[in-house]
């Protein structure tokens, strides 16, 4: 027992000095891994290529591309309000996937499904490069390479028979190229009505599944089918150009209403009129107008000497909203000197028409609409129109009428004799003068453009002092036939008053054969201004088909 107890005190003596020296030799030439080392910077030119194959993928697009920007401040944006977009984004997906839901609820013996948890975490997305793209139409359109991987925590209980089972997605991850399109700017805050979402290419998306705590995603084929099946779903929805879309103002409320038909209206006759006129009979005749346009309005002959007088005259007008705009129609005593008479009105609501359908109406003239005005218990005669409201092939869908009752084979011929209809039908020719660029004259510049078509000649308004004046103001013309072999003149022009006289100077022109215009639809371009070192105007010019 000694022997063993004084041999084991001389190891331990003689074990530390050795281990001591072997660990102070392993210290000095041997430097540890988990020191933290700083990052050394190295060109592009020092890595080799397996190394810069793996780097690119890491890299942010704006350095990939010299066309998109880096947006560090709108991501500092995101990460500020991103608790409350959370929120809102939260809403958006429960009320979208409570609606998915519905559908499967009673199938596959699913009695319910909802959320347990739904929440996507304090780690918000971050946008590594964004452009924004030229659109010739009334919207912005951005492009942004959108990355999210965060730490989401999403739970669903869904009730099978009577067993309740936990379903978790977790570890959410996507990257996608994503285009984000604000239209269409209207004159109220925040100046654009809706937003447009959708996908460039096929997103790439990683999670997490656990089924009752456990992890079917660590099974290898499954893993991948998953992820597959649910990128290709994503994209089916959401892949350009289909969109997702979020209203963020009424349709009533700033957006301009596009024309949908035309109001064809006869004036035949009116009878019993008053007579205005001391010596002699009155001198009738009657103005149309539609509630909502500010068109000049339309306006019968006069008919001399007749308070029973026959017109039978033909008009049409431009409807863009059938269920709210009202006909109105006001008679009047043509004076030759002096203001002109009032004799009586009367109205037609456009919601009491039925598309393609002709009513004859013979109406009491009023003295006004006012239920309580007593000068309306006075006789002012009768008038009698002829009222038909035709809307326009590509719209007539949104209104009942003959175009549902045709049936399936009428349908079919209809799509089939499209474009025969379109260049020989009678429609309504749109133009709109959207802007001008680099306009310049010898003298001050005060631009205008005018619009000459069929002798009709059109005019808007001017803008004083610019080279790049903007308009955005819209022309109709109701025609009988297509104008397959017509040209429009369009001339950009500038006035200014010079010793009490108006000189005007031409800025440049262009003639734009409509043929491709009835043929397409719309045409949507930028024209080179005749006669003008740099000029181009912006025309936007549609024909829609009655």
């Amino acid at each position: 027992m000694f022997v063993d107890s004084l041999l084991g005190i001389i190891g331990f003596g003689i074990g530390i000095p050795i281990g001591l020296l072997l660990g102070f030799f392993i210290f000095i030439y041997f430097q540890p891994r988990d020191v933290y080392q700083d990052h050394v910077t190295k060109s592009v030119d020092e890595f080799d290529s397996t190394s810069l194959i793996d780097l690119v993928f890491q890299l942010p697009l704006w350095i990939m591309s010299p066309d998109y920007e880096r947006v560090d401040w709108v991501n500092r944006i995101i990460h500020d309000m991103w608790p409350y977009l959370d929120k809102a984004v939260r809403g958006i997906i429960k009320t979208s996937a409570e609606a998915t839901f519905a559908e499967y609820i009673g199938q596959y013996c699913i009695k319910s499904i909802c959320f347990e948890r739904l929440t996507l975490g304090n780690i918000p997305p971050k946008i590594h490069g964004l452009k924004a793209q030229e659109s010739k139409e009334n919207e912005l359109v951005l492009d942004l390479a959108l990355r999210w991987a965060g730490n989401s925590d999403i739970a669903l209980v869904i009730k099978l028979f009577s067993l309740q089972f936990q379903v978790e997605l977790v570890d959410f991850q996507i990257s996608s190229a994503t285009r984000i399109v604000l239209k269409p700017f209207v004159p109220t805050f925040p100046c654009f009505s809706g937003i447009a979402v959708s996908l460039m290419e096929k997103p790439k998306i990683d999670f997490g599944l656990r089924i009752m705590g456990g992890d079917v995603m660590s099974i290898p084929v499954f893993y991948q089918f998953v992820q597959e099946i649910v990128a290709r779903q994503v994209a089916k929805l959401y892949l350009w150009p289909q969109t997702y879309d979020i209203d963020i103002l009424e349709d009533s409320i700033g957006a301009t209403k596009k024309p949908v038909g035309i109001l064809h209206v006869k004036v035949v006759r009116a009878r019993k009129l008053l007579n205005m006129d001391f010596l002699t009979t009155s001198d009738p005749y009657v103005k149309l107008s539609l509630t909502g346009e500010r068109l000049s309005s339309k306006r019968t002959s006069v008919k001399m000497n007749n308070l029973n007088p026959e017109w039978n005259e033909d008009f049409k007008m431009t409807v863009k909203d059938p269920v709210s705009q009202i006909l109105q129609m006001h008679l009047f005593d043509w004076e030759k000197v002096g203001a002109h008479d009032y004799l009586g009105m009367q109205v037609v609501p456009l919601n009491m028409l039925t598309p393609y359908e002709k009513k004859a109406l013979t109406l009491d003239l009023v003295n006004s609409m006012d239920s309580n005005d007593r000068h309306n218990k006075k006789p002012r005669g009768q008038i009698t129109v002829e009222t038909t409201f035709v809307p326009f092939l590509e719209d007539s869908k949104q209104f009942s009428g003959s175009s549902d009752s045709t049936g399936n084979g009428s349908s079919q011929n209809e799509s089939h004799n499209h474009d025969n209809i379109s260049l020989c039908g009678s429609g309504l020719l749109l133009v709109t003068v959207v802007e001008a660029k680099d306009v310049e004259g010898k003298y001050q510049n005060n631009p205008y453009a005018t619009i000459l078509f069929g002798g009709d000649r059109r005019k808007t308004q001017s803008i004083k002092k610019t080279r790049n004046p903007y308009w955005n103001e819209e022309f109709e013309f109701v025609l009988d036939e297509a104008p397959v072999k017509e040209v429009i003149h369009v001339e950009v022009m500038s006035k200014r008053r010079r010793f009490g006289f108006m000189i005007k100077e031409t800025l440049g022109h262009v003639d734009i054969n409509l043929g491709d215009v009835v043929c397409n639809g719309r045409i949507n371009e930028k024209y080179n201004l005749v006669n003008s070192r740099d000029g181009i105007i912006h025309l936007d010019i549609r024909w829609k088909v009655i």
